[in-house]
């Protein structure tokens, strides 16, 4: 007698129901869409979302259907020149309240996105949209670590009171420096030096040498810890572009790292490549410096150097300027930043963290009336022709751009002035979204127009309905209703990867199309074994439920085998993979575990409905 566990059954409804409606939101299509959200990230009200369809009602713009989800107002459009013609008009009228970014929504009813059910996401190559893949300077995020190295050196050692005659950077056993070195002067402290550095640097080892100046000093980072500071700079890169990327208001972004030292960004329905590549890669960041009044600044131009202890700088004017080398606080320890309307003009309202706010506090209540600088310090990389040929130099850009008095005494709260309107805006968006850790640089930048995304979407959907119904044809006739069951279950398969997708928010791309008909291929060839073992069965002279049981029994181990060593390849493609090869392995290995599931336990729950309990069966129709 042929049977299956109750429990097994009702797993079976609840997994497909459960499928079904993940899966259902698929199902609706898209519109074209404009999100539009607060700048100050509050969530948008029912009034705003009134007041902002009035606005485009007024210019003319027919909004077909509107709500607002997750904080954010949704627009719809029947037409993407609406759309574009909207984000237009809000741009123009409400740019200062709000930022808005060209989507796509989902047409599901309001009854699903309740239920927080959403399509899966589509990728770049369906979308289409820009993809920039960025190298990070790993060098140079040791050369801001030893610089650090320095200014804490040169503080602690001051607050000491232990004498020296400098601090700079080496290079030990290195092409590139990798070391601090601190200079004493002849009879110095030698041993407070030693445990000053033993206290500011623990983890590193302070080993005495000899310089044509005199003693010194040095520390050096070996290798584990120069790997240790490349680890962290792409990291952290990662985190401020994503910042960057949710600054700029775009939809659905991707941003991850890729092999050793890159990192792609992919942007969906972002057409304007300047502005973004301008904003996502430029290295950007602030330093307060006290201005050096006891040494001439005409002195150190003449000379070419700075005496110890300040450095030339030149202001935007290119008038030059000397400031003490001491850093009070950097961009790093900035919490917010926005613009505001000031007396002078355009400026940003900085808010500082605690240990930068106490620092600005300690600094301002010492240097009441005396100078201090903001310096803008900026990195790129440029394509220059030296000798016939092309090469590429990094260029960094240290700007004084703003020099005022200290008329009181302040902490985590100022305002940076003496800047243009857009100036303003570019800056606090910058510092509100982080530093990067460490340089940037485009080497790769693809833009894919919708009109590409919109073809490829369309062939791999006929791929997957032509390929899906020659495999139901082939199984209706070849196994007639056993095949018409196993059509059944691919479908079942096929929607639960869609909700599956959805569920995980996985983007769907167009390997990812490849890899949903593999799947059911693979699902296929799952049935194909469990059949040809009935079969044969069958012929000899098994009866038929009993058929049915042996079948799906001495096919387990075949499938098994066949979906684990499967699994593992698509294990390896995800691990090691990028990019398209990623979203093929994603799909893949979803797929397996979805053909497993509906292969083994979907088909011989159809069957036991069909075949099994007390019925007197003679032949089957396989």
């Amino acid at each position: 007698m042929l049977e299956f566990p109750r429990w097994k059954y009702t797993i079976v409804a609840i997994v497909l129901i459960l499928a079904g409606l993940f899966a259902l939101p698929n199902v609706f299509g898209e519109d074209a869409a404009l999100q539009v959200a607060r700048k100050d990230r509050e969530a948008i009200s029912e009034e705003s979302r009134a007041s902002v369809e009035t606005l485009l009602r007024g210019k003319g713009v027919t909004v077909a259907r509107s709500y607002i989800d997750d904080g954010r107002l949704m627009l719809h459009f029947g037409e993407v020149p609406e759309q574009l013609k909207a984000r237009d008009i809000v741009n123009d009228e409400l740019a200062k309240d709000y930022v808005t970014a060209l989507s796509f929504a989902s047409r599901a009813p309001d009854w699903l996105r309740n239920l927080g059910l959403r399509p899966m996401p589509l990728g770049l190559d369906l979308r289409g949209g820009l993809y920039l893949l960025y190298q990070v300077d790993v060098d140079g995020a040791v050369n801001q670590l030893l610089e650090v190295y320095e200014q804490d050196l040169r503080r602690a050692l001051s607050d000491a009171d232990v004498a020296f005659s400098d601090v700079q950077q080496v290079t030990e056993d290195s092409v590139k420096p990798n070391g601090v070195r601190v200079i004493l002067p002849e009879g110095g402290k030698t041993d407070a030096a030693r445990e000053v550095m033993r206290r500011i640097l623990p983890d590193l080892t302070v080993k005495q040498v000899n310089t044509a100046t005199g003693p010194a000093l040095e520390v050096v980072l070996d290798a584990a810890k120069i790997k240790e500071r490349q680890d962290y700079a792409i990291s952290q890169n990662l985190t401020t572009i994503r910042n960057r990327v949710n600054e700029l208001g775009v939809s659905e972004p991707v941003v991850q790292r890729q092999g050793i030292d890159r990192i792609a960004v992919q942007l969906p329905g972002v057409q304007n490549s300047a502005e973004v590549k301008d904003i996502l890669g430029k290295v950007a960041t602030l330093e307060f410096r006290l201005v050096d009044t006891q040494n001439s600044v005409s002195d150190a131009v003449q000379r070419g150097r700075a005496p110890i202890g300040s450095k030339l700088y030149e202001t935007r004017d290119g008038q030059p300027t000397l400031l003490k080398r001491d850093i009070i606080v950097t961009g790093d320890q900035l919490v917010d930043a926005v613009t505001a309307a000031t007396d002078s003009g355009p400026g940003v309202s900085v808010k500082l963290d605690s240990g930068g706010g106490e620092e600005m506090l300690r600094t301002t209540r010492a240097n009441l009336g005396k100078p201090m600088a903001v310096v803008f310090i900026e990195q790129r990389r440029e394509e220059v022709e030296v000798a016939g040929e092309k090469i590429v130099r990094d260029i960094k850009e240290e700007k004084v751009i703003n020099t005022a008095t200290i008329q009181g005494v302040f902490s985590n709260n100022f305002q940076i002035t003496g800047l243009g309107t857009n100036e303003a805006k570019e800056l606090a968006l910058l510092l509100r979204a982080g530093a990067l850790a460490a340089p940037i640089f485009v080497i790769e930048e693809r833009v894919i127009g919708p009109s590409m995304g919109k073809d490829n979407i369309e062939k791999g959907t006929k791929a997957l309905i032509y390929g899906m119904v020659g495999i139901f044809i082939f199984m209706a006739i070849y196994y007639r209703v056993f095949g018409i069951v196993a059509n059944v279950v691919l479908f079942s398969n096929v929607v639960m990867l869609a909700a599956l997708l959805s569920l995980l928010k996985a983007a769907l791309t167009l390997p990812g199309i490849a890899g949903i008909v593999l799947t059911v291929g693979m699902a296929v060839d799952a049935n194909v074994l469990i059949y040809e073992r009935i079969r044969e069965e069958l012929r000899n002279g098994t009866t038929p439920q009993a058929s049915i049981a042996r079948g799906f029994e001495k096919a387990f181990s075949a499938i098994a085998d066949s979906n684990i060593t499967t699994l593992i390849a698509g294990i390896v493609l995800w691990a090691l993979g990028t990019g398209p090869i990623r979203g093929f392995a994603v799909t893949l290995c979803l797929g397996i575990a979805t053909s497993m599931f509906t292969a083994i336990l979907g088909s011989r729950a159809i069957l036991t409905l069909m075949y099994g309990g007390n019925r007197r069966l003679t032949s089957l129709p396989i």
